[in-house]
């Protein structure tokens, strides 16, 4: 076994999922200043935040099926000038229409990149070192998210500059734009990176390269476990030769109920207990609890690191203690982390002293401040509504996050604790585990398909949470929206604790003869 080989080539073709994790979550360093500048509703802002995955969640649906036809390589390449194109279009754009085109653009290129690359991985690493392989692309995938939080820290940072170099770049007045445009330098890298990677070696054999698959394998695995993996892979296609064409409808075949069950709840459980809330918005939650707009972006930094130290404990334990009690552990820590959060906004109350109306009188100087002194609100809803009453439309976006994040009396460190355990809880489970098991529980003639399938399901749920979030937050109010993702997270582990079997150690041909029932 080459091993350093195998690890070389996967971290490359994981390579997309940084550009994924940076396109996606660099937006939520971007949200403050676009809703102003567009002026845009809540449901405007979700939709600015959730475009990008909704084209994601499309073209998930046929990059599978595109990369049987024309290769799992060639297709990644595509994805990483999407991704160049993307990130300097929607950092020129001047209209809102133009900004969430551009970002859709992004979204083929997140959707390729969510499929193919641990599709790839998985056909080209040998079993032994498979789930930790295919982890290389969730690792990358939240390194892309932690650099996109830091890289907005930095330029939010460098708005305060007196430099004049600061101001000659516009850095000052234009810093969302320069937060979206820095992500063009690693989608060119990556693009570069690809030509130093081979094409699937199981993609080479379904199109009858058994000679060049044969090298490939040797390669990767040595040439004892590449033989024998050889001769299952063109078993397995000389079992599929006289079936017809992949059809979605086969998906929905008695033999495939079990592995259809686990993909979809899974799918399903790993987007709608939060994380792209949290991930997406994390700046704006932290902001309502009252931290400060610098506090906000540096706590957000701090997730994106939890997320990456708990993918790389992951990545570690994957192939030691296996899939499901990872999943267990982790959504587990989901449900409790949810009801802290919770917990904290539900205790919370929004009270203006004689010191505070003086100090905002300096931003928003209305004497209708005057009407909130000493007045207690028990909720976020109670007082938004009041600001509402008094106010009317007189305030803008920035002016009423001012007076939300100034009357509010809260444990911020309780917001902190609760949002870290979260995504501490995601990162070790639902967040590598999902992929690693989408890349295996489905069978040869039908992963691409398959994987296609389920990953659309779990891109959909994410576009929704994306959307609504800045809606459930302005109508159910900040706890009852953690409680829901809380009690989500309930259903999800009780179905997974019932279907989920353990696929450590095992190729991919015995997989299939498990848990296909023929």
């Amino acid at each position: 076994m080459n091993k350093s080989y195998v690890i070389r080539i996967a971290f490359i073709v994981a390579l997309g999922g940084f550009l994924m994790g940076f396109d996606a979550s660099v937006i939520s360093g971007v949200v403050r200043f676009i809703e102003p500048y567009f002026e845009l509703t809540k449901i405007q802002l979700g939709w600015a935040v959730a475009c990008l995955t909704l084209v994601a969640t499309i073209t998930m649906f046929v990059a599978g099926p595109i990369s049987d036809r024309i290769g799992r390589k060639k297709i990644l390449t595509y994805a990483a000038i999407l991704y160049a194109i993307s990130a300097i279009t929607s950092a020129s754009a001047t209209e809102f229409w133009f900004f969430v085109l551009a970002r859709m653009l992004g979204g083929v290129g997140v959707g390729i990149s969510l499929i193919i690359a641990p599709m790839y991985i998985a056909e080209i690493s040998p079993p032994k070192l498979r789930g930790r392989l295919v982890s290389f692309n969730q690792l990358n995938i939240v390194i892309g998210i932690s650099v996109a939080f830091f890289s907005n820290f930095i330029i939010l940072k460098l708005t305060n500059s007196e430099s004049a170099w600061v101001r000659t770049l516009q850095i000052d007045t234009q810093a969302w734009r320069y937060m979206l445009g820095v992500e063009s330098i690693p989608a060119l890298f990556y693009f570069a990176f690809l030509f130093f990677v081979p094409r699937s070696p199981r993609w080479l054999a379904l199109k009858g390269f058994d000679d060049k698959a044969l090298i490939i394998m040797k390669k990767a695995s040595g040439e004892e476990i590449a033989l024998q993996e050889f001769k299952a892979v063109k078993e397995s296609l000389k079992r599929d030769k006289h079936k017809e064409k992949a059809h979605i409808k086969e998906l929905f075949k008695p033999a495939m109920k079990l592995v259809m069950i686990i993909g979809v709840v899974i799918a399903i459980t790993q987007q709608i207990t939060g994380i792209n809330a949290v991930f997406f918005y994390a700046p704006m939650i932290f902001e309502q609890s009252g931290v400060g707009v610098d506090a906000s972006f540096s706590q957000a930094i701090l997730v994106g690191l939890t997320n990456l130290v708990f993918t790389i404990v992951a990545i570690w334990l994957i192939d030691r203690i296996g899939r499901k009690p990872l999943l267990m552990i982790g959504i587990s820590g989901i449900i409790v982390s949810m009801f802290i959060i919770g917990m904290a906004f539900k205790t919370a109350t929004y009270k203006f002293d004689s010191d505070k109306i003086t100090q905002l009188n300096l931003s928003i100087q209305s004497e209708k401040l005057y009407q909130f002194e000493n007045k207690t609100f028990e909720s976020d809803l109670e007082f938004i509504d009041e600001i509402t009453s008094v106010f009317g439309n007189d305030l803008n976006k920035e002016q009423e996050t001012l007076l939300i994040t100034n009357a509010i009396d809260i444990n911020p460190m309780l917001v902190l604790f609760g949002i870290i355990g979260f995504v501490a809880s995601f990162a070790c489970s639902l967040g590598p585990v999902m992929w690693v098991l989408f890349s295996e529980l489905f069978p040869n003639r039908l992963r691409g398909l398959a994987i296609s399938f389920a990953g659309t399901i779990n891109s959909a749920f994410s576009f929704l949470v994306q959307l609504v979030f800045p809606w459930e937050l302005s109508s159910l109010g900040n706890s009852n929206t953690f409680f829901l993702y809380g009690f989500f997270a309930v259903f999800g582990l009780i179905i997974l604790k019932i279907y989920l079997p353990e696929t450590k150690g095992k190729s991919l041909e015995e997989l299939e003869e498990i848990l296909i029932k023929n």
